[in-house]
């Protein structure tokens, strides 16, 4: 299901977490509300720890991941890096990237098999994008935007995309990822879709100001109702073939 929360007063919580199907990010420092919004959902399934990036709560905005590893920038130091090591599972690779476009949030939409990316990545850090993360890359853009992280955000049952975008696009997109692909807002009407919603592949998170039409999108195009056991034994499934 599709839970609302907020960051302080901000409804723009995927600047301020990073959700994947092993783990959850949320920004050091966050209320005591926002953090037990994702360990009420989450705690019994993933670990949700703390972190910072480069000593910024943007970490949403800085940082892109799936479930088999997480990409940061340059800036981050050593200690969070070590963190970030410490907090998370032992099989998700931590990798940090040297690249002027630092808002890696902003710059890459990913699940587990596919991220879309900014078209002016480099290409050392396009490498390291699909080593680390164990992901087939697509330079594209979002209804003519290069920030596909901004205005995208899928799993691996769906997608949500910038309201605008065309339905050629729409279906373009779909081929690409392999999942069902909608355009919609959050946050009332916001298309930065990014900045409002995150996912994995049985729960969603989206600021307080998303409309009860918004949610019912999100739950619809995500899979989210009742599909929490399902993807819990999917996930293991791959799991068990990548061990094997």
């Amino acid at each position: 299901m599709a839970t609302r929360t907020q960051f302080q007063n901000s409804s723009d919580i995927g600047v301020f977490s990073v959700l994947t199907n092993t783990y959850c990010l949320v920004a050091q420092g966050t209320s005591a509300n926002f953090y037990t919004s994702f360990e009420t959902e989450l705690a019994d399934h993933i670990p949700v720890a703390y972190a910072t990036i480069a000593g910024c709560r943007v970490i949403g905005t800085l940082c892109a991941g799936n479930r088999k590893g997480l990409v940061v920038p340059s800036t981050t130091t050593d200690q969070e890096l070590l963190h970030l090591r410490n907090v998370l599972p032992e099989n998700v690779k931590v990798n940090r990237v040297e690249d002027r476009l630092s808002a890696l949030g902003n710059c890459i939409a990913c699940n587990d098999h596919v991220a879309l990316i900014h078209k002016d990545l480099d290409k050392n850090t396009e490498e390291i994008i699909q080593d680390t993360l164990g992901v087939e890359t697509f330079r594209t853009s979002i209804n003519g935007n290069p920030l596909v992280g901004s205005y995208c955000v899928f799993s691996n049952q769906g997608g949500l995309v910038h309201p605008k975008t065309s339905i050629k696009e729409q279906d373009k997109l779909s081929s690409l990822l392999q999942v069902p692909i909608v355009a919609g807002t959050v946050n009332r009407g916001s298309e930065s879709i990014g900045a409002g919603l995150v996912v994995n592949d049985w729960a969603a998170f989206t600021g307080l100001n998303t409309t009860s039409t918004e949610i019912s999108v999100i739950e619809s195009i995500f899979n989210l109702k009742g599909s929490k056991a399902n993807a819990i034994v999917s996930d293991l499934k791959d799991s068990l073939i990548d061990s094997l």
